[in-house]
């Protein structure tokens, strides 16, 4: 009886082992492939596949421990040359997903700075009302006046842009209509932005009709993002984008698209392209990015990876 009890218990044992092994490979493995996300997409049109690929520029990391409970710390990201010399670069915010700190995505972060970029974003897991985007822009805009700085002289304060994903999103459109700095921002990108009726039920309000600079919004298709097409609503359904598309002033460049087959979180990285290719546009002056969305043989339209584009120019 005891040695099969010996048995039953070593068995048990081997068991055990071997479910942790392979939660700590599946993790490996979901933490190699989100960090070389850029190489499992698999885009289709010429300028996604440009703009998803990693850029040209090394890029180097700053860090900044703000004392504050709400941001923790100050992530940046930028290209190593930036050092070199006296050159400039165009600022993009990052407004973090719920519960989804800087940290946690820094490989987005990076693929921006290596386009040319300077990309800023905190430890926020609350990020709705903008609060955190705004305070991280002060400190940004404050290091590019301060002569011990590493940004000292180096940030373009004419061409400063926004992102977020999920929550993130409802921050990026509050940080941009309701903070006090939001006039600053050129242009702004979000994936997966929380429908409305369920932000205002979460006490997350915000409102896109104040939006009065260029904007793409994207989400997923599956059911993470899209919802079942019968009672339960997704995080981002059509219904959503569509609504917000309508509420922005058609004075303003706008575009809406969503990626077919991706979920809610495969956007905050897998519509990486896109969002590369809008800053290249809006914040460089790239006119070949430009064309990905905007003229009469426009990339994004016809890009078989994407449905329920529609274009505002």
């Amino acid at each position: 009886m005891k040695r099969i009890l010996k048995i039953t218990g070593l068995i048990f044992l081997i068991i055990i082992v071997t479910i942790i092994l392979f939660i700590v490979v599946s993790i490996k493995v979901v933490d190699y492939r989100n960090a070389h996300y850029y190489e499992n997409a698999t885009p289709a049109g010429e300028i996604e596949k440009k703009y998803t690929a990693i850029g040209p520029m090394n890029v180097d990391f700053f860090a900044y421990e703000t004392g504050e409970d709400k941001l923790k710390k100050i992530e940046v990201w930028f290209p190593a040359d930036m050092k070199e010399g006296p050159i400039q670069y165009p600022l993009v915010i990052m407004a973090n997903g719920t519960g989804v700190k800087a940290s946690a995505y820094k490989e987005v972060f990076r693929h921006l700075a290596s386009w040319g970029f300077i990309v800023a974003g905190n430890e926020d897991e609350n990020s709705w009302d903008g609060s955190s985007s705004s305070e991280t822009l002060d400190y940004m805009i404050q290091s590019n006046e301060a002569t011990g700085s590493i940004f000292y002289q180096h940030i373009d304060k004419e061409h400063i842009g926004i992102a977020g994903h999920s929550q993130g999103g409802v921050g990026a459109i509050n940080a941009v209509t309701d903070q006090g700095n939001g006039n600053m921002y050129k242009a702004m990108w979000t994936a997966s932005t929380t429908f409305h009726d369920l932000s205002v039920l979460l006490q997350w309000p915000y409102d896109v009709s104040k939006i009065s600079i260029p904007y793409m919004m994207v989400a997923g298709t599956k059911s993470s993002d899209a919802g079942d097409g019968k009672d339960n609503a997704g995080i981002a359904p059509l219904s959503s984008l569509n609504e917000n598309f309508d509420a922005i002033s058609h004075s303003i460049p706008k575009v809406m698209a969503r990626e077919k087959n991706m979920e809610h979180g495969d956007m905050l990285r897998y519509a990486d392209g896109y969002m590369t290719a809008w800053f290249m546009y809006y914040l460089k002056g790239y006119t070949d990015a430009g064309a990905a969305f905007f003229g009469e043989n426009a990339e994004l339209p016809n890009n078989p990876n994407w449905q329920d584009v529609r274009v505002n120019e």
